[in-house]
């Protein structure tokens, strides 16, 4: 059984359809204490990655991430089109030469909020978000927006604060979680989400399986289902 993204197709600009995406090893690290994070998942894992990329209208990071790793956020390793890049930034940390702003065709765009410093670089937009009361950008507003300057898909590529963050506020619709075969014993953890005193009050979303070549296993999260539905699409991908 092949991944389905028969469901994607769902989205509208009015009530975007949000996808999620995180690699990691069995024990949970997406990277080691060092930052090391090149490739903790192999070769089927990033084809996956780039098919997600092929069936978004964007794809977003926070700007810790374009810091880090410098992603060309492209689709190369499968066939289809490049998505729009976003890239949240609300204190005006990205760097002008950063991979994702080439000016390649595709639109290329910042998040913040009014107070943001500075302006993004020519020909890239800007995508202002008023902050809440905490003082942050809210995932749902930013949603909202990217929905009305026209993306009907999206996918939170990462990293795992950025993720975690728009699950916390239950704003994903699908996660795909990409596990290795690996045990780092150590470094940086995937998500990060609010306290929960019992089991009951658990995320246990409808899910899936598949085993991917060379022993990565992807785990299709439906996040508006529970564990034991009926929910989950047959469609083909």
């Amino acid at each position: 059984m092949q991944p389905c993204f028969a469901p994607f197709c769902s989205g509208t600009t009015s009530r975007p359809f949000v996808v999620a995406q995180l690699g990691q090893s069995l024990d949970g690290r997406i990277a080691t204490v060092t930052g090391d994070s090149k490739y903790i998942n192999g070769g089927a894992a990033l084809d996956h990655l780039h098919a997600l990329r092929a069936h978004v209208d964007a794809v977003v990071v926070g700007v810790g991430t374009v810091a880090a790793d410098d992603p060309l956020l492209t689709v190369r390793r499968t066939p289809g089109v490049s998505p729009a890049r976003v890239v949240i930034d609300p204190s005006g940390r990205l760097p002008a030469a950063a991979a994702c702003l080439a000016d390649d065709g595709a639109r290329r765009i910042v998040v913040g909020g009014s107070d943001r410093p500075g302006a993004p670089p020519p020909g890239v937009e800007f995508l202002r978000v008023e902050r809440g009361r905490d003082g942050l950008l809210a995932p749902a507003a930013i949603v909202a927006a990217l929905g009305r300057a026209g993306f009907a898909r999206i996918l939170i590529e990462g990293g795992a604060r950025t993720v975690s963050d728009f699950l916390a506020a239950a704003c994903v619709d699908r996660l795909h979680m990409l596990v290795a075969p690996v045990l780092i014993g150590s470094g940086k953890a995937g998500l990060d989400l609010p306290v929960v005193e019992t089991l009951a009050g658990a995320l246990r979303p409808a899910t899936r399986t598949f085993l991917l070549d060379g022993g990565d296993v992807l785990f299709d999260c439906d996040l508006r289902a529970e564990a034991g539905s009926e929910s989950m699409e047959e469609s083909p991908s």
